[in-house]
């Protein structure tokens, strides 16, 4: 009952997210604990714009480098995932991810970094109602958001004034890539 009422409110969050921007994530919660655990100081920096305020290039670097076929599968590429399984056959252990935007956006959103079957399954089954619900454009505007771009940097608004004293539209298409 307990994982059935989780499960649940993970799916009305989701449903929520069309409409609201998150004010904080598991990730970042996380990043807080890790944090106040080991003593050490911690500054979040982060605010959320609408994608219409990130630059095309920086848009475009981010799917590129994380998701090439983001605009193309339905939440899960099953090509990659049959990449990863080869090559974890081969190697005979658990290797790279190989997680899709929309992957990366639930596991932020709502669970943790900690790589687990439990984690994956969780994904594997929020991602297709979350790309049903959201869309790809507001998948996109959201990921970019909340996503750590370095430590206490969430967003690419934060990360383009934090590593380039600019805003997330004025980003080139050179300090796009080396974000």
């Amino acid at each position: 009952a307990f994982v059935f009422a989780v499960y649940a409110a993970f799916i009305v969050l989701i449903a929520a997210l069309k409409w609201i921007n998150p004010l904080t994530t598991s990730v970042q919660i996380e990043r807080r604990i890790e944090a106040w655990r080991a003593h050490k100081p911690y500054r979040k920096r982060y605010t959320f714009v609408p994608l219409k305020r990130i630059s095309p290039g920086l848009r475009h670097a981010v799917v590129a480098a994380e998701d090439t076929r983001f605009s193309e599968h339905s939440g899960i590429d099953w090509v990659e995932v049959q990449k990863v399984l080869e090559q974890d056959l081969q190697r005979g252990k658990l290797g790279r991810g190989g997680s899709t935007i929309s992957q990366q956006l639930v596991k932020n959103l709502f669970l943790t970094t900690n790589r687990s079957l439990l984690r994956k399954g969780l994904e594997f089954t929020l991602v297709p109602f979350a790309e049903v619900v959201l869309g790809k454009d507001r998948i996109l505007e959201l990921y970019l958001n909340v996503i750590e771009w370095g430590p206490g940097v969430y967003g690419a608004e934060a990360a383009s004034r934090f590593w380039y004293n600019l805003p997330a539209s004025q980003v080139d298409r050179e300090q796009a890539a080396r974000l």
